[in-house]
C-alpha cells in the first residue's frame, strides 16, 4: 500500500469504494455537516422540480474525502434521475464525451470527477452541451471534415474538483451553482461516526467516537477508515466494542498519534527538526531525507501538517514551526519560526484552498 493509499490519506483507495457505498448518505437530510451547502443546495432542488426542469451545473470543490461524490450521488436521488459517472482523466477525446452525453436520458446526472483533468478538446466540446444541449461531432480530417450537431437530452452536469484553481474561466462560468466543502469539526465527525457504526452494526461509546473524531483531520473519509480498522481491533483483541481504551490502543497499533499523524508525518517533522535544526529546507532535500518521492512530501503530508500549524512553507524552504517541536517532545530553539506566534491554530478555520 502506497502512502497515498495510508490509513490517514484522504485519497480514495479501491478498498475505500466498497466501504464507502455501505455507509454513504442516500438523501440531504442524512448529510451530516455542509449546513450551509445542504440548504443551498436544498433550494435549487426544489426550485428545479417545481418548475419541472433540470437545476443549473453544480460545481463541488474542496479537499478529498469531504463528500463530493456523495453528493452527486444524492442530487440524483433527490431529483428521481439516472446519474452517469465518470472522471476527467477518463475523458481524453471530444468523442468519448460526446458518446457519454449522447447517451444521456432526459433529466439525468452527469458526474465528472476531477473535471479539471478533462482534456482540452473534451471541454470545449462540453461548453456547448452545458449551454446549448447541443453537440458537434467533426466526421473526417482535413479539408473534407464535417460537423455533424447532435442534440443532447437537458441534463444536469455535476462537476467535482480538488483543485478549483485549475479550472478555466470559461469552464468555472459555465456553472450556476459553486460550492466549496470545508473541513469538518470533531462534533459533527462523532455524528457522523455514530451513524457509521449502526449501519455497519458496530457498538461504539461516545468516547470512542470522540478519540478516533480527533485523529481523523476533519475528514470524513478518513474517520470511516479509522472505524473500521478500530473495530477489527475490537474484535480481535477487546470485547467487540469501540470505546475509549479501544480506540487507542487500536490506534497506537495503526501507527496514528493524537493528532492524526502518520509515521510519513512524523517522519518529515523529525528529519526537520533533528537533521536540519527546524530547516529552512528544499523540498526534495526533504523528500531524500524521508525516502519519498517530492510528491509524495507536498501533496499527500504537507497540506495536513501546514493546517495544523507544524510546518510553514517560506521562501527560503520547509520550516517546523514551535508546535513541530513541542508535538515531537523537543524543546524549540530560541528563534524558531513561530516561537512568538500564538498556540497551533484551529485546523477547521483555515483556508483549505491549498495543493
Amino acid at each position: 500500500m502506497s502512502e497515498t493509499d495510508g490509513l490517514v490519506s484522504a485519497y480514495v483507495s479501491d478498498a475505500d469504494r466498497d466501504a464507502e457505498a455501505t455507509v454513504r448518505p442516500r438523501r440531504l437530510a442524512e448529510f451530516v455537516a455542509q449546513d450551509r451547502v445542504r440548504d443551498q443546495l436544498d433550494l435549487l432542488l426544489q426550485g428545479a422540480m417545481r418548475r419541472g426542469s433540470p437545476p443549473d451545473h453544480i460545481l463541488l470543490s474542496g479537499p478529498p474525502g469531504l463528500g463530493k461524490t456523495s453528493l452527486a450521488n444524492i442530487v440524483a436521488a433527490e431529483l428521481g434521475s439516472g446519474i452517469r459517472v465518470t472522471s476527467g482523466p477518463a475523458i481524453e477525446r471530444s468523442g468519448d464525451l460526446a458518446a457519454i452525453l449522447t447517451s444521456l436520458a432526459e433529466g439525468d446526472v452527469l458526474f465528472i470527477d476531477e473535471i479539471h483533468r478533462i482534456a482540452r478538446p473534451a471541454e470545449e466540446l462540453l461548453y456547448s452541451a452545458m449551454e446549448d444541449f447541443r453537440v458537434d461531432v467533426v466526421v473526417g480530417k482535413g479539408p473534407g471534415a464535417t460537423a455533424i450537431p447532435l442534440d443532447v437530452e437537458p441534463f444536469t452536469l455535476v462537476g467535482a474538483t480538488t483543485r478549483s484553481g485549475l479550472l478555466t474561466g470559461p469552464m468555472r462560468d459555465r456553472f450556476g451553482f459553486v460550492a466549496h466543502l470545508d473541513f469538518y469539526a470533531p462534533a459533527d465527525l462523532e455524528t457522523l461516526l455514530h451513524r457509521s457504526a449502526r449501519i455497519l452494526g458496530v457498538p461504539i461509546t461516545p468516547a470512542g467516537a470522540t478519540e478516533i473524531a480527533g485523529r481523523s483531520r476533519g475528514t470524513p473519509r478518513i474517520a470511516n477508515r479509522l472505524l473500521r480498522r478500530v473495530r477489527d481491533y475490537a474484535e480481535v483483541r477487546a470485547d467487540g466494542v469501540v470505546d475509549l481504551d479501544t480506540a487507542r490502543a487500536a490506534l497506537i497499533v495503526y501507527d496514528v498519534d493524537a493528532l492524526g499523524l502518520d509515521r510519513l508525518d512524523r517522519a518529515v517533522l523529525t528529519a526537520l527538526v533533528d537533521s536540519f535544526r527546524g530547516g529552512p529546507v528544499g523540498l526534495s532535500t526533504l523528500a531524500v531525507a524521508v525516502g519519498e518521492q517530492p510528491d509524495t512530501v507536498e501533496e499527500v503530508c504537507e497540506p495536513f501538517l501546514v493546517r495544523a500549524g507544524l510546518l510553514a512553507r517560506t521562501p527560503r524552504g520547509r520550516v517546523a514551526t514551535e508546535g513541530a517541536w513541542r508535538h515531537l517532545g523537543r524543546t524549540p530553539p530560541n528563534g524558531t519560526f513561530g516561537a512568538d506566534s500564538p498556540p497551533v491554530p484551529d485546523l477547521f478555520s483555515l483556508d483549505t484552498d491549498q495543493p
